[in-house]
């Protein structure tokens, strides 16, 4: 770890005083710990090993960008995601209020918005026209997908007098945003380039949570009881969902915690298989011989291995195409049964998209909030090639390189994969260990 590269570019030395008045500057000799635990900062420091830390995030008392000077603009690339437009308000309410930044445009669909050849025009922002846009799902600039020319990005970024440019969007959209700022560097444009992750699967590295996570779980809920009552209302009912997750499993694990109904969660990060004493047909036979209906949440990268052929062929985005893991279940669970000539009816979930379009609730809002704010903070003092991160209770900044390196998995051995066998009590179907007529809901 503390042979990765930690250090955010900057575009020069700040000179200009900032404009906030009663803030709280942050000095920047502070760091964050990548660390949490003392004992890991012990054993670095015995190795004689640099200790690994973070810039951290909030305003400077010096900055680098004249706000009388500064156009900034905004773009949203990838899929939905809850909390898009609470991003893009905060982020013109704390330019426009705070750092008296007059011109700011919103780039519709994506990075299209920024090749001329699309012939979309921008849309001029200001506190008025994003005032009730938190209160809606999915994006006021629109979205897109697939890969654009960073050069032609560039001389449009040029030929708008842009300086400030705000990229929100998952590994695709900031890797472009890390392009970007480094063919700034190289052409000495004072650009800075800066990142808001955005995964609804909450599997960016270097990330407590990413925004619109928690509001998954938030609406997955209402989709679990239903699937519950579904299951409960037949006899030997089996009520079968599916959530996001393409690598990374939160989604699944967290909803199935949060709302406890659940008797199976299948995630990417641990490998099952159907048939054999251990699989999963026998043990969803095992539950309907004990409670008589049955609660499945799947995540949409589970299981990937069933297929005869996956990963061959790549969205515009250039993600893997997965099989759907979900009609797969559905169609071998009923054939299973009815060879067993097991009665039995299967009602099949899919909200996804549903989900991806709901507005962001409570404190994924606030968190939203907080993520703009220190991104214009980061920009309006020169950082670029960076994104906005939250690190053992801190916002920090974190080089886009690092924030892309892997993706973030549950451990099956840590506390979260743990709580969900001990809610779904899985294992003991998968292993046979209860004896019939025991069992919770």
């Amino acid at each position: 770890m503390s042979q990765l590269d930690f250090k955010v570019p900057s575009l020069g030395e700040c000179e200009i005083d900032s404009p906030l008045s009663h803030a709280e500057f942050v000095d920047e000799d502070n760091r964050i710990s990548y660390f949490l635990k003392h004992r890991d900062i012990e054993s670095c420091l015995e190795q004689g090993l640099p200790l690994p830390t973070f810039e951290p995030a909030g305003p400077r008392r010096r900055i680098f960008h004249d706000p009388a000077r500064t156009r900034a603009a905004i773009v949203s690339c990838g899929g939905l995601c809850p909390g898009i437009n609470d991003v893009i308000r905060s982020l013109v309410n704390t330019l426009w209020h705070r750092y008296r930044v007059g011109t700011i445009y919103g780039i519709r669909y994506g990075y299209r918005g920024l090749v001329a050849k699309y012939g979309l025009p921008p849309l001029h922002l200001d506190p008025d026209v994003v005032d009730y846009i938190h209160e809606h799902g999915g994006s006021i600039l629109g979205s897109s997908r697939g890969q654009q020319s960073n050069e032609e990005i560039l001389a449009t970024i040029s030929r708008m007098k842009i300086n400030l440019l705000f990229t929100i969007g998952g590994d695709g959209t900031q890797r472009a945003t890390s392009e970007i700022a480094g063919l700034a560097r190289e052409r000495n444009l004072p650009l800075s380039v800066i990142g808001i992750p955005k995964t609804i699967d909450n599997d960016l590295n270097f990330m407590d949570r990413t925004f619109g996570f928690e509001s998954a779980i938030y609406a997955a809920g209402p989709v679990i009881s239903s699937a519950h009552m579904e299951a409960k209302g037949v006899h030997n009912g089996i009520g079968l969902v599916k959530l996001m997750g393409r690598e990374s499993g939160f989604i699944a694990a967290s909803a199935c915690l949060a709302n406890s109904v659940a008797n199976f969660c299948l995630i990417p990060e641990v490998e099952f298989s159907l048939d054999g004493e251990n699989g999963l047909l026998p043990a969803i036979k095992r539950r309907l011989a004990i409670k008589n209906h049955a609660v499945i949440v799947v995540a949409e990268g589970a299981g990937q291995g069933l297929f005869e052929q996956t990963g061959t062929s790549r969205d515009a985005s250039g993600n893997i195409v997965f099989s759907d893991i979900g009609l797969l279940l559905k169609d071998r669970i009923g054939g299973y049964l009815s060879r067993q000539r097991i009665e039995h009816s299967i009602k099949y979930l899919d909200p996804s998209y549903i989900i991806r379009s709901v507005p962001a609730y409570g404190t994924d809002a606030v968190y939203c909030l907080h993520l703009a704010e220190n991104a214009v903070h980061a920009a309006m003092a020169g950082k670029s090639g960076m994104v906005i991160a939250h690190w053992h209770g801190n916002f920090i900044h974190v080089p886009v390189s690092l924030a892309v390196r892997e993706r973030r998995r549950i451990d099956p051995k840590n506390q979260l994969w743990q709580s969900v066998l001990g809610a779904t009590r899985q294992n003991d179907y998968f292993y046979a260990r209860r004896s019939e007529g025991e069992g919770g809901d």
